[in-house]
């Protein structure tokens, strides 16, 4: 799992939140919810961008770690 994905289902429990009621809370699908969080590398950087902005964070392009 990458480090988003692990980052994203870890306070969205710690929030107490489903996926579902995450999903509804930013206004993304619950399918989107579900690739993010299982680590699926082709989603979108827009929507990953809202995902972490529920937690005051943001991606920003940079080299990937080895």
């Amino acid at each position: 799992m990458n480090r988003i994905a692990e980052f994203v289902k870890e306070n969205r429990r710690a929030a107490g939140l489903t996926q579902e009621e995450f999903a509804m809370r930013s206004g993304l699908g619950l399918r989107f919810v579900r690739e993010l969080e299982q680590g699926k590398e082709t989603v979108r950087m827009d929507k990953v961008n809202i995902a972490l902005g529920m937690f005051d964070m943001e991606a920003v392009p940079g080299r990937k770690d080895k």
